[in-house]
């Protein structure tokens, strides 16, 4: 059985792929064939999530077990793209699903199941229908320079620091911690 599916992206309007692939592939296989249909390396720490009819997302796949004790309990299964076969989580088409291919920036693509083909088989996955140019793997940040964020208040705006501190005439032997509840005997500096 195959799984026809839909990618597209909401960064670039006229993008699109359809990519065919067996139903009991790996996430894994299908992760490969995004980053091939795409031009993308395959160096970035990349994840599926299932999502529901209203693109909320309810089950994660991650490329790599995060999960650092494997004695603690969770209450949600860890799905690892490896070792997790497409037919395991989906099961209908119109099945919609994200794909985190920057998780530095969030940025994602959208898939959709469009059908489900039964009695057919496919020795690798196949990008049956290509549309468009992908956005850029990694969202150019420029770490130097950012660009102000919605809402940020411009650096002229901001006190300096003798405003911030008070005056230059503070005496720290003025200081009384106890209006602050601190004392030198506090719980949260102990050795």
């Amino acid at each position: 059985m195959l799984y026809r599916i839909k990618l597209i992206s909401d960064e670039v309007e006229n993008f699109l792929r359809e990519i065919l692939i067996e139903s009991d592939a790996t996430f894994l296989d299908l992760n490969r064939a995004i980053l091939d249909s795409c031009g993308y390396p395959d160096d970035q720490i990349t994840s599926f999530y299932i999502c529901d009819e209203e693109w909320e997302r309810k089950t994660q796949v991650t490329r790599e077990d995060m999960q650092l004790d494997h004695a603690s309990s969770y209450d949600e299964d860890i799905y690892v793209m490896e070792s997790t076969r497409l037919n395991e989580l989906i099961e209908d088409e119109d099945q919609k699903l994200e794909f985190v291919f920057d998780p530095f920036a969030e940025r994602t693509f959208y898939l959709d199941v469009v059908e489900i083909v039964p009695g057919k088989h496919l020795a690798a996955p196949e990008v049956v229908r290509s549309r468009g140019e992908a956005p850029q793997q990694i969202a150019n940040l420029d770490l130097a320079d950012p660009a102000p964020k919605k809402g940020a208040v411009p650096a002229d705006d901001l006190m300096d620091d003798s405003e911030f501190y008070g005056s230059e005439s503070f005496n720290s032997d003025e200081f009384d911690p106890e209006g602050f509840e601190m004392s030198d005997e506090s719980s949260y500096y102990r050795d």
